[in-house]
């Protein structure tokens, strides 16, 4: 198996593993808190209102809805990419991951001090995964691009 798709395993896996493990210390479906499905929709509250859940900022707003679309678009985007996708679709898509790595760091940046020690191990994966995807896309773009010139 080359390098490529191990990353690109991996990203779906540790993708896959944060809908289920603890995200954020709030909650009580799990005993150390959010599990990543439930933070996704508290993510979609902004296009999908959820009764307890206000959002006080309208970038707050923005940065939760595109969160939530990262996170829906990740996973079958990515196997798109790898299973059917041209070289300028892989480039495009690794570029498309990078940025959700970048702006999904919000959670992180934005929620300093005691929310940042609120965050648990899915969110952490999650995120990574977001990472590890981008690199498995622009490896195999590269692998690509290699191939073709020689």
């Amino acid at each position: 198996m080359r390098r490529q798709q191990h990353l690109m395993w991996a990203a779906w896996l540790v993708y896959t593993a944060a809908w289920f493990l603890p995200v954020v210390k709030e909650g009580v479906t799990l005993p150390d808190g959010l599990p990543g499905w439930q933070a996704f929709r508290v993510a979609a509250s902004a296009v999908w209102p959820l009764p307890d859940v206000t959002i006080d900022k309208w970038y707050k707003a923005a940065l939760f809805t595109v969160s939530a679309i990262t996170t829906l678009l990740f996973f079958p985007g990515s196997v798109w990419a790898v299973s059917r996708g041209s070289r300028s679709l892989r480039r495009a898509s690794a570029w498309v991951a990078t940025s959700a790595f970048v702006v999904n760091a919000h959670w992180y940046v934005l929620y300093g001090g005691s929310a940042r020690q609120d965050l648990r191990i899915g969110y952490f994966l999650w995120w990574l995964s977001f990472l590890l995807g981008a690199l498995g896309l622009f490896d195999l773009y590269r692998r690509e691009v290699g191939s073709s010139t020689t």
